[in-house]
C-alpha cells in the first residue's frame, strides 16, 4: 500500500477476529519496528508479542475493555529508563522512542491490513507487576495485532490550520 494511503486508511479497531497472523507479515512488522529511530540511537525499548491465552489473560485483566481478548496477539511495548538518553534535566525519554517504534508498528499493521488499536488507559502498575519486569522496564502501552472484524468509517478530523502554526 502506497505510504500516504496507509496514513489515511488506518483506523483504531476495536474488533478481532481469531485469525491466526501470518509469520512473512509479522517478520516485516518487527523490521518497521527494528528501523524506528530513536535519541542516540539507544534502542531501549523491547515488544513483548503476547499469543499465550494465560499470558494474554493477565495482560488484559489489567485493562477494562474486553475486546483486547479478541486480537490473536496482545502487543506490549517496554521502555527501559536506564539505558535511555536523558534530557538535560536528567527525565528519560524512553516513553517517546516507545511511541515511535509503536507508531511504526501501527502503520506497518496497517500496509499489512492488520489491525491496531493504541491502549494506554490501563493499570501500569499492575501490568508491571503481574509480568514481573525488573524495576527499569516501563510497559509504555500495548496494542492488539490481528485482522479486523470491523471496518470503522471516516473520522473527522481538525483542518491544518488548527493543528499547525507557522510562526
Amino acid at each position: 500500500m502506497e505510504f500516504y494511503d496507509v496514513i489515511s486508511q488506518r483506523r483504531s479497531i476495536r474488533a478481532y477476529s481469531d485469525q491466526a497472523v501470518e509469520q512473512d507479515k509479522l517478520d516485516r512488522i518487527w523490521e518497521a519496528v527494528r528501523q524506528a529511530p530513536t535519541a542516540c540511537n539507544l534502542q531501549p525499548f523491547r515488544f513483548l508479542a503476547i499469543r499465550s491465552p494465560q499470558t494474554k489473560a493477565i495482560v488484559c485483566s489489567c485493562y477494562q475493555q474486553p475486546w483486547l481478548a479478541q486480537a490473536p496477539i496482545v502487543v506490549v511495548a517496554l521502555g527501559n529508563s536506564k539505558a535511555s538518553w536523558k534530557r538535560f534535566d536528567g527525565r528519560s525519554i524512553h516513553d517517546v522512542d516507545v511511541s515511535i517504534a509503536l507508531e511504526h508498528l501501527v502503520l506497518a499493521a496497517a500496509a499489512e491490513g492488520l489491525g491496531t488499536c493504541w491502549v494506554c488507559a490501563y493499570d501500569q502498575k499492575q501490568l508491571h507487576k503481574k509480568l514481573g519486569l525488573p524495576a527499569e522496564w516501563d510497559p509504555v502501552a500495548m496494542t492488539p495485532l490481528g485482522y479486523p472484524a470491523e471496518t470503522p468509517g471516516p473520522i473527522d478530523r481538525k483542518s491544518i490550520s488548527e493543528l499547525v502554526q507557522v510562526i
